[in-house]
């Protein structure tokens, strides 16, 4: 099975590939550290499986690269990597085509269980959701996906959580004014005047979820 591994992290992503190099049937083909790099080289490399993290930097994120992968090349399988147990995520990676979700604090015989099932055309997703949970959502699929992009849906969702501007900038270690662009910027994508509207629309979409 060869694997390409994405993680913007250096010392988590050389932790997984030394952990894949224990098992004979696995063979990493490739690692990057960011979706564009993810992108290039799953060209090049043409991986079985995909092991995403969703939390990146330069644009694209885990969503965003998994579902353009999926498009550049049908046949891959992508297995989310994340610290994120949260409905709002699940949902997006279920959005995203995702076929495996796996969490970070997981073991390693789990993430091998993960690669093994979705490069044998299963699906794979392991969180606290309840299997009827997750199948509810797959049959919601076709829903539209959020315009936001990952850091916008962050600043909305403790927005939602009643914080103020000073304290999402500490909690997402930016700048006040860059919240309050974000904010704009949510504003514009979504057509709201008011910032209970932008509330609203953070509560009715799982936003308020999110830990």
């Amino acid at each position: 099975m060869k694997v390409m591994v994405v993680d913007d992290h250096d010392l988590i992503r050389k932790g997984i590939i030394l952990l894949l190099e224990s098992y004979a049937d696995i063979e990493v083909a490739a690692d990057a550290g960011d979706g564009n790099e993810a992108l290039v080289l799953a060209m090049q490399t043409e991986p079985d499986v995909v092991l995403m993290d969703i939390s990146m930097p330069n644009g694209l994120d885990g969503f965003t690269t998994t579902k353009q992968l999926i498009q550049q090349q049908p046949n891959i399988k992508v297995v989310l990597l994340t610290m994120h147990d949260e409905e709002a995520y699940i949902r997006q990676a279920i959005q995203s085509g995702a076929h495996g979700y796996i969490l970070k604090k997981s073991q390693g015989s789990d993430l091998y269980e993960a690669i093994y099932h979705v490069y044998h055309g299963q699906r794979y997703y392991r969180t606290d959701l309840s299997e009827e949970q997750i199948e509810k959502m797959m049959k919601e699929k076709e829903k539209p996906v959020s315009p936001l992009t990952l850091r916008e849906q962050e600043v909305l969702r403790l927005t939602v959580l009643g914080y103020t501007n000073k304290e999402i900038a500490e909690k997402l270690h930016i700048s006040a004014k860059t919240v309050e662009n974000h904010k704009s910027n949510i504003m514009n994508k979504l057509d709201l005047k008011q910032k209970h509207e932008m509330i609203q629309y953070g509560i009715k979409n799982y936003f308020s979820d999110m830990r």
